[in-house]
């Protein structure tokens, strides 16, 4: 018996980095798993490594950063299994409309790009949003689970970041909300802030591992986390039974980075 028999799950972000690692752990687990994210390509991977492992899985691919798009990949989740039981919002764009980056943008607050702030905070507090909202009359019924993503990055204000703290503490905002006005329904929502080596950090740690020295120092625990086997465990928690009675918890899944605020 998985820890998340019969579940569903939809996993916003769920073709690369953290979003995969969860995605295969919630199959893992014995979850149906709709894998969500903007590429195709990248989508259809995760779904066939689901199933080849013999789990249950649905490609949806889904720019967040538009409404209507995270509206119909809730509502293809829910009609294709039944409901949704646990909703992941995991997904953020940086950069802007058309010229989108792999990491945040940082620039001084008087110079800072305004469509770029608008496009980081559509494509992660809004997406949040939005999924939540759509989610939210099957969640009622399955008394369900929400875990979505901040920073520790933007808890200490880091500086040149405007856009990225804005947007992951309006997310933590808007969590620690959702939990007061959904906790009497038995929907638990809970936000997971990570430092984690991604598939975009990792290209970069690959090519230029030295320049990573400052930041890790940072880190009591001396390395970047792996989404598979220090993200991941936490997050199959957060979807369980096991934590049934948290929510409007940030848990700092981040080798005790915050600790330096």
């Amino acid at each position: 018996m998985g820890k998340l028999d019969g579940k569903v799950a939809v996993v916003t972000g769920a073709g690369r980095g953290i979003g995969r690692a969860i995605a295969l752990a919630y199959a893992a687990e014995g979850a149906k798993v709709a894998v969500a994210s903007r590429t195709t390509a990248t989508v259809d991977t995760v779904v066939g490594e689901i199933k080849a492992a013999g789990g249950t899985a649905l490609g949806l691919t889904c720019d967040v950063s538009q409404r209507t798009q995270v509206y119909a990949m809730i509502e293809k989740a829910a009609q294709t299994f039944g409901g949704i039981d646990v909703l992941v919002n995991n997904a953020q764009g940086f950069g802007k409309e058309g010229e989108t980056t792999n990491a945040p943008v940082f620039v001084a607050i008087q110079d800072f790009d305004e469509e770029v702030l608008e496009f980081t905070y559509r494509s992660g507090f809004m997406s949040t949003l939005w999924g939540m909202k759509a989610a939210f009359p099957h969640l009622s019924k399955s008394r369900g689970k929400v875990i979505n993503f901040g920073s520790p990055m933007a808890q200490i204000n880091l500086e040149g970041g405007m856009a990225y703290n804005m947007t992951k503490e309006a997310v933590r905002s808007l969590s620690r909300t959702a939990a007061r006005e959904w906790g009497p329904l038995g929907i638990n929502v809970n936000v997971i802030n990570p430092i984690m080596l991604t598939d975009a950090l990792r290209e970069s740690y690959e090519t230029a591992p030295t320049s990573f020295d400052g930041t890790i120092a940072q880190v009591p625990l001396r390395r970047f986390g792996n989404p598979e086997t220090d993200l991941a465990p936490v997050a199959v928690f957060l979807a369980s039974r096991d934590s049934d009675f948290l929510t409007g918890m940030t848990l700092q899944v981040d080798g005790g980075f915050f600790m330096r605020a």
